[in-house]
């Protein structure tokens, strides 16, 4: 497993977590939005990896866009799952070249 993959999996599991209903929007809350912010880096730095790997960046763009919408809160926490899954997936498909 490669950075990148294991960048794109360790974030698609963060994701998932925050997604949880009641659990994950009080945590954001509660930390002043603060795993937000850490989401949209972690998400920028999987991106530039993932690039630099040649892997799937279609889950890092959309992370990056659920750190920056998470806030809203219903539309936050389907986002968090829609992201999750993408990331998920994009671990396990084969390098663009």
């Amino acid at each position: 497993m490669v950075l990148s993959q294991f960048m794109q999996l360790l974030t698609g599991i963060f994701e998932g977590l925050l997604g949880i209903p009641l659990f994950g929007g009080m945590y954001i809350m509660g930390s002043g939005y603060t795993p937000l912010f850490v989401m949209l880096v972690l998400h920028i730095i999987t991106l530039i990896i993932a690039k630099r790997d040649g892997r799937w960046i279609a889950g890092s763009v959309l992370g990056i866009i659920t750190s920056i919408l998470g806030f809203i809160p219903i539309v936050g926490m389907i986002l968090h799952w829609i992201t999750c899954i993408v990331l998920i997936i994009s671990v396990f498909q084969p390098r663009k070249y």
